[in-house]
C-alpha cells in the first residue's frame, strides 16, 4: 500500500461566530499517487479542506500532517515544504500583463535562490522546468503571449503550468473546470491527471460535477457540511447516494 501523504485526524475548523463546523473530519488519509476528487455541493467544505492542505487554512483543532510534515494551525508552512505542493486556482491567479513564459516561471519562486527570485532572476534549472511545463500543457506556441490576450480555457492550461514547474509531490486543484465548457473541461481534466501520473504525484481535485471527472480518479470523497459521506471508488457510489448529496442537480 502507498504511503500516506495526507494524514488527518479529529481536524475540526469553524468559521468565527459560526456554530457548527465547516469541517468536522474524524480520519483522512490519502496514499502517495493517488487521484482524488473531492465532491459535493457549494459550501460543502471542499475548498476549506484544499485550503487546509495547503497550508493557508489557521484556526483548526486536531492534527494534519502533509508530506509527512504536521502542519501549525497558527502558522504558515517552511518555504521548502510549500514548493513541494502546487495549487491550481478557480480563478487562475495569474499575472494578467505578462506572457505564458513569465507566469510559468513563477511556480519556480519556490526552487529559485531567494534574493534572485525577488528580481524575477532563474537560473537554468527553472527555464528549463518551466519550458517542459509549457510543453506539456500544449503551450509552446503561445509562450510569448501576455495571458490576458488568451482563453479561459487557455488560461487554466497556464495556471497548470505554472503548478506543474514547481515540481510537486502533491497537486491540489480548486473547482479547476467550473467555468470551462464540456469539451474544454475534458481537455483540463485529461492534462491534470496525466501530469500527475507522468510526475508521480497525488492529485486532489475539488468539483461539483460527479459525472465528469469520474473517469479521471481512482477514489471520491464526498462533502456534506463538512463531514465525509462517502469515501471509496467512483463506481461505487450510486444515484441515490448522489442524489442525497446534491439533491436535484445530482
Amino acid at each position: 500500500m502507498a504511503a500516506d501523504v495526507i494524514a488527518l485526524h479529529d481536524l475540526v475548523f469553524r468559521h468565527p461566530g459560526n456554530h457548527h463546523p465547516t469541517l468536522a473530519i474524524p480520519e483522512l488519509r490519502i496514499g502517495a499517487g493517488q487521484r482524488v476528487a473531492l465532491i459535493g455541493t457549494s459550501g460543502a467544505g471542499k475548498s476549506t479542506l484544499l485550503r487546509l492542505l495547503d497550508g493557508r487554512l489557521r484556526g483548526w483543532s486536531g492534527s494534519c500532517a502533509v508530506l509527512g510534515r504536521p502542519l501549525d494551525p497558527d502558522s504558515p508552512p517552511p518555504r521548502l515544504w510549500r514548493r513541494s505542493v502546487g495549487f491550481v486556482f478557480q480563478e487562475f491567479a495569474l499575472v494578467e500583463r505578462e506572457t505564458v513564459r513569465q507566469n510559468v516561471l513563477n511556480g519556480r519562486l519556490g526552487h529559485a535562490d531567494a534574493l534572485w527570485s525577488l528580481t524575477g532572476r532563474f537560473g537554468a534549472p527553472d527555464h528549463a522546468a518551466a519550458d517542459r511545463a509549457i510543453q506539456d500543457v500544449g503551450l509552446d506556441e503561445f509562450a510569448k503571449r501576455r495571458v490576458d490576450r488568451l482563453s479561459g480555457g487557455q488560461r487554466q492550461r497556464v495556471a497548470i503550468a505554472r503548478c506543474l514547474a514547481q515540481e510537486p509531490r502533491i497537486v491540489l486543484a480548486d473547482e479547476p473546470i467550473s467555468s470551462l465548457d464540456p469539451v474544454t473541461a475534458h481537455t483540463v481534466l485529461d492534462l491534470l491527471r496525466n501530469s500527475a501520473v507522468d510526475r508521480r504525484a497525488t492529485l486532489v481535485i475539488s468539483s461539483h460535477q460527479p459525472q465528469l471527472v469520474a473517469g479521471y480518479v481512482d477514489r471520491f470523497i464526498a462533502l456534506d457540511r463538512g463531514r465525509i459521506v462517502f469515501d471509496g471508488p467512483p463506481n461505487a457510489i450510486d444515484e441515490t447516494q448522489l442524489s442525497g448529496i446534491y439533491g436535484e442537480t445530482a
